[in-house]
């Protein structure tokens, strides 16, 4: 242990932490920037935070303040220590609905305040994007905006005063009339009037650089004020008090359309005198799927308020009647206003890929120029992009004049790096003779500080060195930012990574099989620590449950980053940090959707975890539940179902079993079906005619709950198809008629009967050599139904969502797989498509539960919703994951976090729907979830129907009686 790590945990209250986990997660944020912190310290007030600052001082080790890690521009890192506000610095203090103000402390995140401000009718007036998980500190620090800043301005706006500790020590209150003032600032404030009266451009995003002008007599000597945006470089913030604004009741979303992004950009700055509270645009090549949007190829959400939603409405209307448009669309449901933000907000993540799938990165994140010069901007902008060969999606806060871009910049190689520099320089050059800021939102960091002599000149930088000087002599609080800058290309993260293909299993098509660009995929906008979800989303579970960063996906990419570039975790695959964050990993798949450049941890984690016990001795669970359909099979061919439920029902016996299996005490063992559904299937008399379909016998329909299957075949061939299972002996040629009598190969009898499977269980244990063994036996099984137009219906949506995207990206190699996959589909799908003419029984019934995980992230759920509203069960089901999660929850160590992913919506909505609510839930974890945590008895969709059915059959046969 270090000195300066002994005297700080001698000296500090809160968590100190050197090692490679604490490190190797704060070594970036969301910016281009890689720096390898000493330590990190998570203060739990403002001695804390002193203390720090003096053992700091004494060694010479730099403080770098940090909030959610958002920044964009490479502020929040640094190689000293890092100071982690979120875990302990992060509460409301205090909230007066009188005065309209609120104490909070840095590491308070932007919507908890929100949320205690909406009781009383108020909200805080700025909100970036990144609303759900950035902090208030980390907005001062940056001087944050957001798409309302129209309305209600930026963060030093909204911030009254400040208590801050400086570098050596002291403590500040700082606000306006030279309260809290340094000594010599004000000296040398006064002997600068003339230059902070002229050498600022007056436009309403002008963040960049240090605001002295708030320093001015005539603007209030507003310290506090001149505080904000210095990015933790003057002083340590430990408590702010913020201003809040009265929230409209209700708001209307008005959607313009253009023709192109510079007909947007010409008509924003028109609209604001119509006193909107927004004035967002965006461009086509940044939007998934057009379908929600009017016509057009760029467009601008435009909101208003208004005591009443007829109010807001008119002011929505009056916008769209002042606009030229080529459409146009008024939006007053909230629901559907969030749908459309959504798009909006994710722009920061889906703007890291471009429409060919190449990687844009930041950098150039947020110029901004006089909102009457938009438009010229964006065409002098666009060709200098062109110019240099680059392309980028250019969006953003269109009525202030700041446009957010990424850009496909090369910084791999040294000719790319060479390019960015260059165009960094002329762009900078482009801004300024436009009248702009090089920053309009993100602050400076090190991606812009380099260039701000181009903006404001030697003299007035000089003077931003001055002023550091007097808040920080020893230039101990975040060196190399806004002034005496690091360089802009240098400390680039993509330098420490491999060059060469790393060798692993999946095939990864979406990164050109290269592992390092799956990793190189989370750029920090940390949507995975969203403290709740809402609507259908589920990630990220873990972290919700534990509120730790090793458990978010963006930790967990940050550990495999910080693995593969091999500095601060050593052992590569080996690792016992990687592996020990992804041990609670549940993958629910959730980053695969809701992450906004569809990180993909739960591949990530299984590909790791090959890797990790390669040749090597794994967890009991990997045998007991990794293995499950050879100890399911072995259980079947021995007749000894009865035994087995009888013998885990012994609680000495059961205990046994589970500690010799690795499977959490707390858990029981579900119960074996004594009849499988195969064995139901072979006895049963086939009659049905009409198209047919392959229902896929998944290991827990086939072994532990046959009543899904058998009712899935009960409404299947009620809505006129003909069910078949696939076979299980090599076929000379597809099935004939019934799906049970084939001709068989001569050979097939030689190597004996085998069944299909997706290979779920041992993927998400990370067996990827039997995986791939099970995978190709299955393909060779499912020939003859691959030379078919038949589907094939799968009931498991774990099991589908592997069929659909882990058989063909770990069989890359075998084109049988993408055809296989190609003919997934889900229950609801299949009636949907093949039976479209059919009409479900009216069920007439509320329903409660939660959509599967991997169903929303892989499969979707829009045939299912249209399903239930056919049968009239009415309601939503709720978003996250039940915390079961296959063999995650039955795991020794996980029951606590998967108790509280349950806990977070999946028992609420149960337990509080009311009497002869129907509790839906096709994944046979979240039955089994249901069940334990709380006696309930959860359905699949096919249960459900077939129970009407057979409900309908029995009235129809009294009404004939």
């Amino acid at each position: 242990m270090s000195k300066l790590e002994t005297e700080l945990r001698a000296g500090v209250r809160g968590e100190v932490g050197f090692d490679v986990t604490s490190r190797a997660l704060v070594t970036m944020d969301a910016s281009n920037y890689r720096r390898v912190p000493r330590g990190v310290v998570a203060p739990v007030d403002a001695d804390d935070v002193a203390a720090v600052l003096a053992v700091c001082r004494e060694h010479g080790v730099p403080v770098v303040a940090r909030g959610g890690g958002t920044s964009i521009a490479g502020q929040a890192t640094g190689t000293g220590v890092v100071l982690d506000f979120t875990r302990h610095m992060n509460r409301l203090v205090a909230l007066d609905p009188e005065a309209r103000t609120a104490v909070v402390q840095p590491g308070l995140v932007l919507d908890r305040l929100q949320a205690a401000a909406a009781a009383h009718g108020l909200r805080f007036g700025p909100d970036p994007s990144t609303h759900s998980r950035c902090t208030l500190g980390g907005m001062i620090g940056n001087n944050s905006c957001g798409s309302h800043s129209v309305a209600w301005g930026t963060t030093a706006d909204s911030v009254r005063e400040l208590d801050v500790v400086t570098a050596r020590g002291r403590r500040l209150r700082l606000g306006q009339d030279w309260a809290g003032a340094p000594d010599g600032l004000r000296e040398l404030v006064d002997g600068e009037l003339a230059r902070l009266r002229t050498g600022f451009p007056e436009l309403p995003r002008r963040i960049s650089g240090y605001a002295l002008d708030a320093l001015l007599p005539e603007r209030g000597a507003d310290v506090a004020r001149s505080f904000c945006g210095s990015e933790g470089t003057l002083g340590v913030l430990t408590e702010a008090v913020v201003r809040l604004v009265e929230a409209p009741r209700a708001r209307a979303l008005a959607v313009l359309g253009y023709a192109d992004e510079s007909a947007a950009a010409e008509a924003a700055a028109g609209l604001l005198p119509l006193g909107p509270l927004t004035v967002e645009g965006m461009a086509a090549d940044l939007v998934p799927t057009a379908a929600a949007l009017p016509r057009g190829r760029a467009w601008l959400f435009v909101e208003t308020g208004g005591e009443s939603a007829g109010e807001a409405r008119a002011r929505a209307e009056a916008i769209v009647r002042a606009a030229d448009v080529v459409d146009a669309l008024v939006v007053t449901d909230p629901a559907g206003q969030r749908a459309l933000w959504r798009i909006r907000e994710d722009a920061s993540g889906t703007a890291t890929r471009m429409p060919d799938g190449r990687e844009a990165w930041p950098g150039w994140e947020d110029c901004a120029v006089p909102p009457a010069r938009l438009g010229a901007y964006l065409r002098d902008f666009r060709a200098l992009l062109g110019a240099h060969g680059l392309r980028g999606t250019p969006y953003g806060h269109f009525g202030d004049g700041c446009i957010h871009v990424r850009i496909d910049f090369d910084l791999l190689t040294e000719p790319g790096i060479a390019r960015f520099r260059r165009f960094s320089e002329e762009l900078a050059e482009l801004v300024v003779a436009h009248g702009g800021s090089l920053s309009g939102e993100h602050g400076d960091g090190q991606a812009r500080a380099e260039l701000l002599p181009r903006m404001y000149g030697q003299e007035m930088v000089g003077l931003f060195e001055r002023v550091k000087g007097v808040w920080d002599p020893d230039d101990l609080l975040n060196p190399g930012m806004l002034v005496r800058p690091a360089p802009l290309d240098a400390d680039l993260r993509f330098s420490v990574l491999p060059r060469e293909p790393v060798d692993v299993a999946f095939g990864y098509p979406a990164d050109g099989g290269d592992f390092s660009a799956a990793v190189r995929r989370c750029v920090g906008v940390a949507k995975c620590r969203t403290a709740s979800v809402s609507g259908s989303s589920v990630m990220c579970p873990s972290f919700r449950a534990t509120g730790a960063e090793e458990h978010s996906t963006r930790g967990r990419a940050r550990l495999l980053h910080e693995m593969l570039a091999g500095e601060v975790v050593t052992d590569g695959w080996r690792s016992t940090e990687v592996r020990d964050a992804l041990d609670l990993c549940l993958s629910c798949k959730g980053c695969r959707s809701d992450c906004p450049v569809e990180v993909d941890m739960a591949t990530y984690k299984a590909e790791f975890l090959h890797h990790h016990y390669e040749g090597r001795r794994r967890p009991a669970a990997h045998y007991a539940m990794g293995r499950l359909p050879v100890w399911l099979r072995a259980v079947t061919r021995t007749r000894t179902a009865p035994l087995v439920n009888a013998f885990t029902r012994v609680r000495p016996l059961a205990w046994a079993a589970k500690r010799l299996g690795g499977i959490a005490p707390e858990r029981e063992i579900p119960r074996l079906a004594t009849r499988t559904f195969s064995q139901w299937w072979e006895r049963r008399r086939v009659s049905a005619q009409g198209d047919l379909v392959v229902l896929w016998p998944d290991t827990f329909t086939e072994y532990l709950s046959p009543s899904v299957g058998q009712a899935a075949v009960r409404v299947l061939e009620a809505a006129g198809l003909r069910v078949a299972l696939p076979p299980t002996v090599h076929l000379a040629k597809p099935p004939v008629g019934d799906g049970r009598t084939v001709a068989l190969d001569p050979l097939s009898l030689l190597r004996g009967r085998g069944r299909v499977c997706c290979g779920l269980t041992y993927v998400s244990t990370g067996q990827l050599d039997r995986a791939r063994a099970v995978m190709r036996r299955t393909l060779d099984l499912m020939e003859p139904v691959l030379e078919t137009d038949a589907p094939v219906v799968v009931l498991e949506p774990s099991c589908a969502a592997a069929l659909r995207t882990d058989v063909p990206e770990l069989l890359h190699d075998d084109p049988r797989a993408a055809r296989l996959a190609a003919k997934v589909l889900t229950f609801a799908e299949t009636l949907e498509r093949h039976a479209p003419d059919w009409t479900p029984p009216r069920v007439d019934r509320q329903v409660a539960g939660q959509t599967h995980c991997h169903q929303h992230a892989v499969l979707g759920d829009a045939a299912d919703r249209r399903l239930r509203q056919a049968a009239l069960l009415s309601g939503e089901l709720s978003g996250g994951c039940c915390g079961l999660a296959g063999n995650f929850g039955f795991e020794k160590g996980h029951y606590e976090v998967s108790t509280a992913c349950a806990e977070e919506h999946l028992l609420p909505s149960v337990r509080d729907a009311p009497d002869g609510t129907v509790v839906l839930a096709d994944g046979f974890s979240c039955r089994t979830q249901l069940e334990q945590l709380a006696g309930v008895r959860g359905r699949h969709l096919a249960e459900v129907l077939a129970a009407a059915l057979e409900e309908g059959a029995g009235n129809d046969s009294e009404a004939e009686r």
